[in-house]
């Protein structure tokens, strides 16, 4: 009996390594060799924290190197990295809107590396054309709403951005800090290409007369739709799903009837990363199923750009449909983002609801 028991555990032992020398053989050796070298990578994460930290992990146990996550709003990352003005304390990014990851390549903070992987994208709109980001996943912006609570106030359910403006929703509303998230400068942008800036800017005026809260993270809304504290919230509907899956039945996951736009969630290196052959290893880990398929696993039901992924059923289920959104401007947002987000500014005020600290 003891030696069949041993038996068996050397195949199982057998079996984990053959599973871990098959991944590690996905990758090109000499990069993997170099990256070892290394030793070590740090990654400022802004998706959801469940996330990063199985994509860190799952990294370190297929290539052995020490990964060290930390997570961070795209606003938060953006201030930093500017700050550090190219000595960067960590080596790359994962995760998060991609408006800021296209300001951060125009000002010379992210290092090109033209990724094998890439190969797999769906779509050239899900690459920075010289190989300053990648996008990884791609997410619907639209309108979260507790039925209850509506119900409990004889309210309907809004359908579209401009019902938002109306006064019997005044205090129900929450959106995020443009100073702090990612989302927020994408719901600018996109009111700005759906509206014109000027009407825009205006609607942001009306919106935040009715704005109850203005939060830190672009997932904050959601995080408080189901249990009722924010009764309508601006978001990525994926956030929302994890609600629902985690329990609340009572929230409403709505693409405003209008039209909407949509996220592509990146990852990028940070120029004089410090550990550089790391850094490319790990975008072609996250430009790869290894990486990616695990995020329905880990509370992100975003939709995947890679070819080679598996979509989540979770937001299939949800009805969600990744090609109804509008034909984002990219180019726009890359070269006028911080001038909106200082306009929007400039028109709502720039008060202690926005403070970052």
């Amino acid at each position: 009996m003891k030696k069949l028991f041993a038996l068996l555990l050397t195949l199982v032992f057998a079996m984990s390594l053959t599973s871990a020398f098959a991944a590690i053989e996905d990758f090109d050796a000499d990069l993997v060799a170099a990256a070892k070298q290394d030793g070590e990578l740090v990654v400022y994460g802004s998706c959801e924290e469940a996330y990063l930290n199985a994509a860190c992990q799952k990294f370190e146990e297929e290539f052995g190197i020490r990964t060290y996550p930390q997570r961070l709003s795209t606003g938060e990352v953006q201030s930093k990295i500017t700050e550090e003005n190219g000595n960067p304390s960590a080596d790359v990014w994962f995760g998060g809107t991609n408006d800021p990851y296209a300001e951060m390549a125009s000002t010379g903070l992210l290092a090109a590396y033209e990724a094998k992987n890439a190969s797999h994208l769906t779509s050239a709109n899900y690459r920075d054309p010289n190989g300053y980001w990648y996008g990884i996943y791609k997410g619907i912006l639209g309108i979260m709403a507790n039925t209850e609570e509506l119900e409990r106030l004889g309210l309907p359910v809004p359908a579209d951005w401009d019902d938002l403006l109306k006064p019997e929703y005044k205090g129900l509303v929450w959106s995020s800090n443009p100073s702090t998230a990612g989302t927020a400068k994408l719901f600018i942008n996109t009111m700005v290409q759906m509206k014109g800036h000027d009407e825009a800017m205006q609607y942001f005026v009306e919106l935040d007369k009715n704005i109850q809260q203005y939060t830190k993270s672009g997932s904050g809304p959601s995080k408080k739709v189901g249990i009722g504290e924010c009764v309508i919230g601006v978001g990525f509907l994926h956030d929302g799903i994890t609600q629902i899956l985690d329990g609340y039945d009572n929230i409403a996951l709505i693409v405003p009837s209008s039209g909407t736009s949509y996220e592509v969630g990146s990852t990028a290196i940070f120029k004089n990363a410090k550990h550089e052959n790391a850094a490319k290893l790990w975008i072609e880990f996250a430009l790869s199923p290894d990486c990616v398929d695990i995020a329905k696993n880990n509370e992100s039901y975003q939709f995947l750009v890679l070819d080679n992924a598996t979509q989540p059923k979770q937001a299939i289920d949800a009805g969600l449909d990744p090609e109804n959104v509008i034909d984002y401007d990219f180019a726009d947002a890359k070269a006028n983002t911080s001038k909106y987000v200082e306009d929007f500014f400039n028109a709502v005020g720039s008060d202690d609801r926005f403070k970052t600290e």
